[in-house]
């Protein structure tokens, strides 16, 4: 097994390998070091200290992973390394570790939108969380019939914001205003409703406008439950497929190969 190997061996998550979690987790106390300042408004010194040591983390964790993404990939080696600095994670790894480098040489004050950037490290967490790793590789995989979903789900809100916002034409007493002044109010109410979260800061009074919004809460239950079935599916075949692909590692020919 050559070094690249070994190395990405243990930079990607690996619940079987002692060497993989103990990276995973310097990773992780290194992204929570990084986002810790973000909890406070001011900035105490120790603050910087944690930005240049979670820094100095990113920064190794990029290179190695651009170093090893040439296992990672059935593309050609030189296209891997080449294409690998423009895939949307290493792009997220870049711009968490700009905010750092303000820190450390004027010449990068352009970074200042430091606050904005340094919440990119949260999304770091993704790699270190199998879990999450496994939901995004069912998204990607059920990604139609979820946009098929979210289709349904977008122009079910805009009829129903359409319909309610032509059928509640009550005044507010206390504004002097339609309770649905325009167009966007109604979206906001139709989304709202069909999400099930009901803030209560708009909603309809009239009794057409009531039923409307029963009607509404009914389908919207039935259109938010279309995902999660979907996910749930797709989350137990992925366990069950890394199982299979786990056994086979350990299996004594997959070792005779390594």
């Amino acid at each position: 097994m050559d070094i690249r190997r070994q190395l990405n061996y243990i930079i990607l998550p690996r619940n079987d390998n002692k060497r993989s979690k103990m990276y995973d987790w310097v990773m992780l106390c290194a992204i929570i070091m990084g986002i810790i300042p973000l909890m406070f408004r001011s900035q105490h010194p120790i603050f910087v200290w944690f930005d240049i040591i979670s820094c100095i983390c990113f920064v190794i964790d990029y290179f190695l992973r651009w170093f090893t993404v040439g296992v990672r990939t059935k593309r050609k080696q030189w296209v891997a390394y080449l294409i690998y600095p423009f895939t949307p994670m290493a792009i997220i790894d870049l711009l968490s570790i700009l905010p750092t480098l303000s820190l450390i040489s004027p010449a990068f004050k352009m970074a200042r939108v430091s606050r904005l950037l340094k919440i990119l490290r949260v999304v770091k967490i993704i790699r270190y969380f199998e879990s999450l790793e496994i939901i995004l590789a069912v998204i990607r995989k059920q990604r139609k019939i979820l946009y098929a979903v979210l289709s349904v789900a977008i122009f079910y809100t805009f009829i129903t914001a359409m319909i309610m916002f032509n059928a509640e034409e009550e005044i507010n007493p206390e504004t002097g205003e339609y309770f649905f002044s325009d167009f966007f109010d109604a979206f906001y109410w139709a989304a709202c409703t069909l999400t099930t979260v009901g803030y209560g800061d708009i909603y309809p009074i009239s009794d057409t406008g009531r039923i409307i919004s029963i009607l509404s809460s009914f389908v919207g239950i039935a259109i938010i439950a279309l995902p999660s079935g979907i996910i749930t599916a797709g989350y137990l075949e992925e366990l069950r497929n890394k199982k299979e692909n786990a056994i086979e590692e350990d299996s004594p020919d997959s070792q005779m190969e390594l």
